[in-house]
């Protein structure tokens, strides 16, 4: 049952990448491919900057979020307010997830378009939010599209890759690097560099500047984090290598179920004990503030020990007290109705006899 859960839940992709490279473009080619195999994907817009969408989207983040008006009302500058669209967007992003979740059974994907400015989705709490919440249900996978024809230089091609390493351990997703615009210039060069550690030294040796010592020194670190890359070459504009990409996509899934579900599962767990244990000592707290003393355990308090009770017990047992405090027990429980009444009476009859006294006086001095 839990592995056609599994396979009915649909394959989100975060494509993200560096602005101008081809990103938004290879979305709308993706889009197109799924749309012309007759399994339509649900797109997802997360820039509230861009102008036009060159696809339709079923969720964009422009119809939530105003991003002008995110300017004007906060004073912030573009990026400022693409941050803050995103932060404003991300407190309803569980209506998003209920929107994919009613959606599972009729799309097989699901493709969101990040922001060209990358570093704000990746390094900022929304985009932290948004990643992890995709992950924690659907199997998720990391797009990074990287434009080849700018990466003709080993120093360029060295800072890519570093970036797409800090967003393979930011998100700690599958992760594919799509090599874009493979129509100007193929991409079999950039993986010639990650294979051959020899040919990537020789294109660095061309290089006089300081960057290209710092380079050659990462080019070793990095060499773990290629073995394990997978890469594509793409043109957008084209549109081939697409079969490969799904192909690829596909072996992500796969990584995702069996190294990245349990991780996410096993942290859920964590979460949810985490949060039953609160609500325990919350409630245990609150028996101690009512005076309860008997929290746990199946003894049940006897009915004539009252400190023993829990607050629904005294709460219960207001209203059924016995004759004898029922008589007691009155609004004006701190009045002794005898002693007063007597207090009143003493005077009373003393005033009447001498009354009477003084009457008998009046007469006898009139006799006489």
């Amino acid at each position: 049952a839990a592995a056609a859960a599994a396979a009915a839940a649909p394959v989100c992709v975060l494509v993200l990448g560096m602005a101008g490279s081809g990103k938004t473009t290879f979305v709308q080619r993706l889009a197109a491919h799924l749309h012309g195999q007759r399994c339509p994907p649900y797109v997802i817009n997360l820039d509230p900057a861009v102008h036009s969408l060159p696809f339709p989207a079923n969720i964009d983040i422009r119809d939530t979020v105003k991003y002008k008006e995110v300017m004007k009302q906060y004073g912030l500058g573009p990026n400022g307010g693409i941050v803050t669209s995103l932060n404003l967007f991300a407190t309803r992003f569980d209506q998003v997830m209920k929107f994919i979740e009613k959606r599972q059974n009729a799309s097989k994907y699901v493709i969101i378009d990040t922001p060209g400015q990358i570093e704000v989705f990746t390094w900022s709490a929304s985009g932290t939010i948004i990643t992890e919440a995709l992950a924690s249900s659907f199997p998720s996978v990391v797009v990074y599209v990287m434009d080849t024809s700018r990466s003709t230089n080993p120093i360029t091609f060295m800072s890519n890759m570093l970036y797409a390493c800090s967003i393979l351990y930011k998100t700690k997703l599958p992760f594919i690097v799509v090599m874009n615009k493979t129509d100007i210039i193929d991409h079999s060069f950039a993986v010639e560099w990650m294979q051959d550690f020899e040919t990537f030294q020789d294109a660095l040796n061309q290089e006089t500047s300081y960057v290209s010592n710092l380079t050659r020194s990462m080019s070793l670190v990095l060499d773990e984090f290629y073995s394990s890359l997978k890469v594509v070459g793409v043109s957008a504009v084209l549109g081939t290598g697409l079969d490969e990409f799904f192909v690829q996509l596909s072996k992500a899934v796969d990584e995702y179920e069996r190294e990245y579900r349990p991780e996410y599962e096993r942290l859920r767990k964590t979460l949810e004990e985490a949060q039953e244990k609160q609500k325990r000592e919350q409630l245990e707290h609150l028996w101690k503030d009512m005076g309860s003393v008997c929290v746990q355990g199946s003894t049940l308090a006897g009915p004539d020990d009252a400190s023993a009770m829990g607050p629904s017990e005294l709460i219960l047992t207001r209203g059924t007290l016995n004759e004898d405090e029922e008589e007691r027990e009155s609004d004006t429980d701190d009045i002794d109705h005898e002693v007063t009444e007597e207090s009143h009476e003493e005077p009373a009859f003393r005033n009447f006899m001498q009354d009477m006294w003084m009457k008998c006086q009046r007469k006898s001095n009139l006799n006489e």
